[in-house]
């Protein structure tokens, strides 16, 4: 279990999805994952949304809104906030470095500040300036966020916006065939000390091939009791199985799909390994 009360800039502290029916959503997520919810409260940027808070005996885990009526026909997804000092600095360093505001910098009033950004190949991501909610308050356990990934088809390019953006310093690591990346912020402590990988890890960089069909994007990673259980249930929730159970090192790990097609991971741990 790891208990939170603070992001330090540059570091991913929140996730969330909007959805086109967050009620369906809710009841999706708490019958998955047993979670609970508080709201609603305001959407930024949609006066008419609803935004819950989901939590895990009592601590804040996740984010289910609205879907802004306007944008009911694009990809429903999971998305990732990365802590930040000032969203309007933040913002100003996205341009500068090739990418590009999509939303913002709003309020978010009382929880925070925050500004939805896309890197130079296409992934999009939030900024976050805290003010009441400062992020998760409980990760790296299950049914809670773990780590977030971010699979591009422009690797080389997302080294150098990450690094003028957050200044993430990357650190590439084969895993049984597969390339995979990753970013380490100098100075932070974070994590477990059991944990497999340094401490100062933040995120993952997954490169993709061009040309397959698949788009950039940020994914997310949830810890699960048992992975198994949780591929069988998915369908008869109204989700979908997208990648079947299958072991990597320490995990045993699934991609699913919610109702209205968010894609997420969740990945159990195996006996003897990180903690």
């Amino acid at each position: 279990m790891s208990e939170r009360s603070d992001y330090p800039a540059g570091v991913p502290c929140w996730v969330d999805t909007l959805q086109p029916d967050p009620d369906a959503a809710m009841r999706f997520y708490g019958e998955l994952f047993g979670w609970e919810f508080e709201g609603p409260g305001a959407m930024p940027g949609n006066p008419r949304g609803r935004y819950y808070v989901a939590t895990l005996r009592g601590t804040e885990v996740a984010g289910i809104g609205s879907l802004p009526p306007e944008d009911q026909s694009t990809l429903v997804a999971w998305n990732t906030d990365v802590a930040v000092k000032s969203v309007e600095d933040a913002a100003s360093r996205v341009a500068r470095a090739g990418g590009e505001i999509l939303l913002g910098p709003i309020d978010a009033a009382p929880a925070g500040r925050l500004a939805a950004v896309r890197d130079p190949a296409g992934a999009t991501l939030c900024l976050w300036e805290a003010q009441a909610r400062q992020g998760a308050q409980l990760v790296n356990e299950p049914s809670a966020w773990a780590m977030s990934a971010l699979q591009t088809t422009d690797p080389d390019r997302a080294i150098e916006f990450y690094a003028d953006l957050f200044g993430w310093q990357p650190e590439p690591l084969a895993v049984e065939e597969a390339q995979l990346t990753l970013w380490r912020l100098p100075g932070y402590v974070g994590g477990e000390p059991q944990q497999p990988v340094p401490r100062d890890v933040v995120a993952a960089m997954i490169p993709l091939a061009k040309g397959d069909g698949r788009t950039s994007q940020w994914s997310v990673d949830f810890w699960i009791d048992d992975a198994d259980a949780a591929a069988a249930k998915t369908p008869e929730l109204g989700g979908r199985v997208l990648v079947a159970p299958h072991d990597i090192p320490g995990f045993r790990r699934t991609v699913l799909a919610d109702p209205a097609g968010a894609a997420f991971s969740v990945s159990q741990l195996q006996v003897g390994a990180g903690r």
